[in-house]
């Protein structure tokens, strides 16, 4: 990146964050701004006002309270002031996180939603960039904001303080800038350095805390322990806490011999000028409050230096974290937006794959090579294969996750790019293989299967009734309202047994299952390997549900288990991402091919084999 688009970029950001900012609460961003500016001016207020006052008392009027009490006033309420902004600002700032926070997550998941593929979501790299998107998102505006308001803040400090001393002295102004110039110079790049420093180390922090986490996590619990894990995750969290830390080191070095350096100059500067304005006060020349302005202007103008450079390289390192937000808050959508706006027909004739190829990335193996399939409406279609054939994936195009390579996906002859994503979804049921267990009460898991469901207890109960789950549910604590998590308990409540409950892995697919059932009237039912984690005699009585469900619509039923498929009306073997076979169960074994060979072999597993 060039210096011009990087000065654009910073440029861009800022304003991004402060429109941001603004929209979020104008009131407190002005009643920040308000007090940052008064709290900026209060120590040369402050200065001023001690000057007056010992310039008075040298000249005599001590005696004259009258003279005296308007200065002294005037140097309590800058107390006071100093007393109370900070308070203030502390609070206004807390609340402009909050109001910030709400609005920038908001579109943060705005943009997210907009992203109706899951491509982005399964790269490695967007992930990355997702979670330092949420991380600069709740805080990262309001934090630029402040940074910039800071620096504003240090420059109205240096500043005034500069202009009273061109006022009293400018010569004194120029000895104050000749002890702060170098400071600031260093400080700016020691600024910038601590943020290069801290965007290095980022990998080596996430790496960190995915290890940490992943201690800590309970779904790895068992396999962790079992398999002996916890010391290999440690040293691996250490080794990257440890090259986090060995670079944080050496920029504290560089800090440390920079600054002790600069102290030096910035002391034998200032001395010179103390002992110069002394002599210049000796001879009358410069008054008692000159010097005391002298050497409040000398730590004020260090102070306020140091302040600029800190804040800069603050908002350098939360500018590079809020570059990630902008990029995800503008993200376009991964798919082809359909041109047409007009409802999703329902499904007359089939489902048609013409010529389908697909690979996840152009550095990619292919996955499918030219499917032609037809799923004709009002059948079942099975899809069995070896593992890597192409299955999920033919799962994925259908649902439209993904747009295929070349070739296209026919929904009654109209190609689903030409389809509004959202309104085509609505025609779709799924049981995937990697269901979903959600933290939340029993009726929400299956009514999340059509959120106008929710609060159909009736439905619900219906749904949980065809997926062989309502005698089980009727056991829980508190029935269908029963929360199946442990994860939100609170503490006064964790050694109640009714607070909480976790299901097994069976009773979750089958609340899976009926999270599908309730989207039964959809055109397409797609169920990948909906038994796998049950029994045989659960899997049974499962799959003869489905057998009921798949007489009235049109199905898709993946499973390794090819005695579960064998009623389907239509069987395709998938081998190497390519149709090899298709037919029903009789025709394929008549053919005595790779289906025919695969049955056998997993039948020959059922069979009592005598030595």
């Amino acid at each position: 990146m060039t210096v011009a688009v990087g000065g654009r970029r910073v440029l861009g950001d800022l304003a991004a964050a402060a429109r941001l900012t603004w929209e979020s609460g104008r009131g407190v961003v002005l009643g920040y701004a308000a007090v940052t500016a008064v709290a900026g001016l209060l120590p040369v207020a402050a200065a001023w006002c001690t000057k007056v006052l010992l310039d008075r008392l040298d000249g005599g009027a001590a005696g004259d309270r009258w003279s005296l009490l308007p200065v002294a006033v005037g140097l309590a309420a800058v107390g006071l002031l100093g007393g109370l902004l900070p308070v203030v600002g502390q609070y206004l700032r807390a609340r402009l996180d909050r109001v910030v926070g709400v609005l920038s997550m908001d579109r943060l998941y705005q943009a997210m939603n907009r992203l109706s593929g899951i491509g982005r979501l399964e790269d490695p790299a967007f992930r990355d960039q997702l979670r330092m998107a949420q991380q600069a998102g709740r805080s990262g505006p309001s934090r630029l904001v402040d940074d910039g308001l800071g620096v504003a803040q240090s420059a109205l400090t240096m500043v005034g303080f500069l202009g009273t001393l061109l006022v009293v002295n400018p010569w004194m102004a120029a000895v104050v800038v000749a002890s702060a110039a170098p400071a600031l110079w260093a400080q700016l790049r020691l600024g910038r350095s601590r943020a290069d420093v801290l965007w290095s180390i980022s990998p080596h922090e996430r790496r960190e805390y995915f290890y940490a986490e992943l201690l800590g996590s309970l779904a790895a619990a068992q396999e962790i322990r079992l398999l002996g894990l916890g010391d290999l995750f440690r040293r691996r969290m250490l080794v990257e806490l440890s090259a986090a830390n060995a670079a944080i080191a050496g920029q504290d070095r560089r800090e440390a011999r920079t600054e002790g350096l600069l102290a030096g100059l910035t002391a034998a500067v200032a001395g010179g000028g103390l002992v110069w304005a002394v002599l210049l006060a000796a001879a009358g020349r410069q008054s008692i409050g000159d010097v005391s302005v002298f050497l409040a202007a000398v730590a004020g103008v260090q102070l306020a230096s140091q302040g600029i450079a800190h804040r800069i390289g603050m908002a350098h390192h939360a500018m590079l974290l809020f570059g990630h937000y902008r990029d995800i808050e503008a993200t376009v959508p991964d798919l082809v937006v359909a041109t047409g706006s007009g409802p999703v027909p329902r499904l007359r004739t089939g489902i048609e794959l013409r010529d389908v190829w697909f690979r996840y990335g152009e550095d990619q193996p292919w996955v499918l090579r030219g499917v032609d399939l037809l799923i004709p409406q009002g059948r079942a279609t099975a899809l069995v294969g070896l593992n890597g054939a192409g299955k999920s994936t033919l799962v994925k195009l259908l649902c439209r996750f993904y747009d295929p390579t070349r070739g296209a996906i026919l929904w009654d002859g109209v190609d689903l790019r030409e389809l509004p994503v959202a309104e085509f979804r609505e025609h779709i049921g799924a049981v995937f293989q990697d269901y979903m267990a959600y933290d939340l009460s029993v009726a929400e898991n299956i009514g999340l299967g059509d959120v106008t469901a929710l609060d159909d207890r009736p439905r619900i109960v219906a749904a949980a009734d065809r997926a062989g789950m309502h005698p089980t549910i009727d056991t829980l604590p508190h029935g269908y309202d029963t929360w199946l998590s442990r994860m939100f308990v609170d503490e006064s409540d964790r050694e109640n047994p009714d607070t909480g409950v976790l299901l097994s892995g069976g009773q979750w697919q089958r609340l899976a299952l009926a999270r599908a059932f309730l989207r039964d009237q959809r055109d397409l039912m797609i169920l990948d390997e909906p038994s796998s984690g049950l029994d045989a005699q659960a899997e049974h009585e499962v799959h003869r549900r489905l057998r009921e469900h798949r007489a009235h619509g049109t199905s898709v039923l993946i499973s390794h288990r090819l005695g579960t498929v064998r009623d389907a009306d239509t069987i395709v073997v998938l081998a190497e991402g390519r149709v090899a076979e298709h037919g029903t169960h009789d025709e394929l074994v008549a053919a005595d091919a790779g289906y025919a060979r695969l049955f056998r072999t997993q039948a020959a597993g059922y069979q009592d084999v005598s030595p």
